[in-house]
């Protein structure tokens, strides 16, 4: 039976009256014909279909201390209609969800986390705008590097020397690098390095609408790309310093051969100028040694969305690229 006829069949005087011909369990909102006192009640369409709510009375008594008001006026006609409460405000609280069994607890809570992320992704922005808004950067010399065929898949050689203009593909474009630490006193990949590697890897077509990108590493072509080819980064343009400065002058690289994790963007003018633009580590201050560069990859993200959270988990060469618990 509908939840209008059945609704019809037990009327009285202030009894609600359905005007829907849906049956699935949503939330409902009641509301006078007339002008009257604002008032509604959340009630589920599965229970109206089913007589459990037959009345205004009876959803009174049924409902008392989960709403703040429940047909407060006896004898009048009301239209209860089926809507989806998701992105809508309902008892003061923006709600995520369509389920009608929430705590009032957990909504308020809830509340309070939407309203903080809100200001985080506002703090977000403004950071993002002071970093576009940064005065012109210095000219740079055009580095030289080494790059192997575009195809990972083969081989090696030929090598040849492509310079830092070369990696801009078109005018008014920036180029980000990443300086992988990999190489030299880094004998092994870094597993961090790698894993946002991986995730560059997978959205280099999406990067290719908007950006240049490559991968610096200090490890040689063969080396560099053998791991590559590992990991699957097919998508990625990668390539050794070799024997120039170009890591040691951004912070990727101290003078006994160390290697940091960094990333760099870098202009270039209309007359070929090149310029630095912007260059982060890990390393934000003495005591912030580790989250300089959290924001380029979601896997932290994804973890804090948990009530796990991230935990001291840290990323590991050793499970490899198959998807399995640890």
């Amino acid at each position: 039976m509908s939840p209008a006829k059945n609704i019809e069949s037990a009327r009285s005087n202030d009894t609600a009256r359905v005007i829907a011909n849906k049956t699935r369990e949503r939330a409902v909102r009641a509301v006078p014909q007339s002008n009257a006192s604002p008032c509604h009640v959340l009630v589920r369409i599965r229970d109206v279909a089913s007589g459990l709510i037959r009345s205004a009375r009876h959803a009174r008594r049924r409902l008392t201390g989960q709403v703040d008001c429940v047909f407060l006026l006896p004898e009048r006609e009301w239209h209860v209609e089926i809507r989806a409460m998701v992105n809508t405000i309902v008892d003061g609280t923006f709600r995520q969800t369509n389920l009608t069994n929430e705590s009032p607890a957990y909504l308020a809570k809830r509340e309070e986390l939407r309203l903080a992320e809100i200001e985080l992704m506002r703090q977000r922005e403004g950071v993002a705008e002071l970093r576009r808004h940064l005065p012109q950067g210095t000219p740079i010399q055009d580095y030289q590097f080494e790059e192997g065929p575009r195809d990972l898949n083969a081989g090696d050689v030929p090598v040849r020397t492509v310079r830092l203009s070369e990696l801009f593909t078109k005018a008014n474009r920036s180029l980000v690098i990443y300086h992988f630490m990999f190489g030299k006193r880094q004998t092994k990949a870094c597993p961090m390095c790698t894993a946002w590697l991986d995730g560059a890897n997978g959205v280099a077509h999406h990067l290719a609408q908007n950006l240049d990108f490559a991968v610096v590493a200090a490890a040689d072509l063969p080396t560099l790309r053998a791991h590559a080819r590992e990991r699957g980064w097919d998508k990625l343009r990668l390539l050794s310093a070799g024997n120039n400065t170009f890591k040691y002058d951004f912070g990727s690289e101290d003078r006994e051969g160390g290697q940091d994790s960094t990333v760099s963007v870098f202009t270039r003018d209309a007359d070929g100028t090149l310029r630095h633009f912007y260059t982060a580590h890990p390393w934000m201050a003495p005591d912030i040694r580790e989250r300089g560069i959290d924001l380029l990859t979601p896997i932290w993200h994804f973890m804090d969305l948990t009530p796990q959270g991230r935990g001291t988990w840290y990323a590991s060469l050793a499970y490899g690229t198959k998807v399995q618990a640890a």
